[in-house]
């Protein structure tokens, strides 16, 4: 009995483990259960939150902006060639070598200046021969008048006839026929000797001399090359003003009249400013450019401008405040027509609209758009009708070149610097 009950008594401390291991398992379960039901609901709302997302990312990002009042004033800028008020290439209009030539390249002449002179041996003979041979049709047109006078006097006797009498007078006209014939000879080889001394035609500068001392000049129209083409000897310009050639773009016709002005602008001098003003326009489009050709005259007493010179002419014209405009890329381009993408309650509406003017970054909506209205700055390729968008605040930076105030163009020298405004901005909403 002592033995046992001492076997029970070493046993009992055994019970207070074995409670505390279960406690230990039970506890574990617990955590896995709590665990376990964490992770389900955890990925439940992280599914939930992904079809959210998923979702919203699914509408398209877009900003909207509100169309603007068309600008009051047009101002645009076109390409424009100068050229001399006068220019002409001179020509040699007789044969010969080049003897001397007296001005040069930028040489400014007065109307009647010498050039440049030809010798000309063989028409120097051909001259002298035409003044001989007249001198000998002279002599024949003297003989014959003193002959037919003489028959004359004899023609109410009976030593002569009336036939002879009349064949002399009718000899002494023939050969002063012969008398004009050859003046009329020597007047032309006198006018071509003239053509030996090359003169200016016009006050000008002599922009180009193709000609050197002993080179073979033709009467076909200048200097032979070694290729047989033929070029002009001097060419001089009048450049107290210049034209201005403009090729206007059929959407700028309308704003052609006699008070059409431009300010000029060449690379050689980008802080000057010189003032065109019309002069004519040709009244018919180019079939292949669909522009218009239109001269003025630009004044260059300085003669800072030179013929055949590249500029850029700014023209201001009137514009037309009531009529709404839109930047470029706000357009959708398909086959159903031109269209904007306008958003109600996030809905995409396509409204076919009718342009006008394009005004380089804007442009005209004549028909289809109204000013309340509110569309997509930059619609995606691929936006439809009825799909849903989301408005997001626009982008930073966004549509600077049309919010930003022009910068000031180079004052005029000769004209005070117009005002300068802003160009209209485009409306956005936040």
């Amino acid at each position: 009995m002592s033995q046992g009950n001492a076997g029970q008594s070493l046993s009992l401390p055994d019970r207070p483990s074995s409670s505390r291991g279960r406690l230990l398992v039970l506890l574990l379960i617990a955590i896995a259960v709590i665990l376990a039901i964490w992770g389900i609901v955890e990925r439940v709302a992280h599914r939930h939150h992904l079809a959210m997302d998923a979702e919203d990312w699914a509408r398209p990002r877009v900003t909207l902006i509100s169309p603007q009042a068309g600008p009051a004033k047009r101002e645009f800028d076109l390409p424009a060639n100068l050229a001399a008020w006068y220019q002409a290439p001179i020509y040699a209009q007789v044969s010969g070598y080049v003897k001397m030539w007296y001005t040069d390249y930028g040489a400014h002449v007065k109307k009647g200046d010498l050039l440049a002179e030809i010798n000309t041996p063989s028409l120097d003979a051909l001259y002298q021969a035409s003044k001989a041979n007249y001198n000998v049709v002279l002599a024949r047109y003297k003989l014959a008048v003193i002959t037919a006078n003489r028959w004359a006097a004899l023609r109410g006797t009976q030593a002569v006839s009336r036939q002879d009498v009349d064949v002399q007078a009718a000899n002494a006209a023939a050969q002063k026929a012969q008398l004009e014939q050859a003046e009329h000879e020597v007047d032309r080889y006198e006018a071509l000797e003239n053509f030996k001394k090359i003169v200016a035609p016009f006050d000008g500068v002599v922009t180009s001399r193709m000609v050197n001392v002993g080179d073979y000049v033709s009467a076909g129209g200048g200097d032979l090359s070694a290729r047989g083409s033929v070029s002009e000897l001097f060419t001089v310009a009048d450049m107290h003003a210049l034209r201005v050639f403009v090729s206007v773009p059929q959407d700028y016709a309308a704003v052609i009249s006699n008070k059409l002005a431009a300010k000029l602008t060449v690379p050689q001098y980008p802080d000057r400013e010189y003032t065109a003003h019309y002069l004519t326009t040709a009244q018919a489009f180019n079939a292949a450019t669909r522009t218009v050709t239109t001269e003025l005259t630009v004044a260059n007493p300085d003669a800072s401008l030179w013929p055949d010179s590249y500029a850029t002419a700014h023209f201001t014209a009137p514009g037309d405040p009531n009529v709404l405009i839109v930047p470029l890329n706000s357009l959708i381009f398909r086959a159903q027509g031109t269209q904007l993408a306008k958003v109600v309650d996030n809905r995409v509406h396509l409204i076919d609209v009718t342009v006008g003017i394009n005004y380089g970054l804007t442009i005209q909506i004549l028909k289809g758009l109204k000013a309340e209205d509110q569309i997509v700055a930059n619609p995606p390729a691929d936006l439809l009708e009825g799909d849903e968008v989301k408005v997001v605040s626009v982008t930073r930076g966004y549509n600077d070149a049309l919010m930003a105030p022009k910068k000031n163009r180079p004052a005029s020298h000769d004209a005070t610097p117009e005002d300068s405004s802003p160009a209209p901005e485009m409306g956005a909403k936040q």
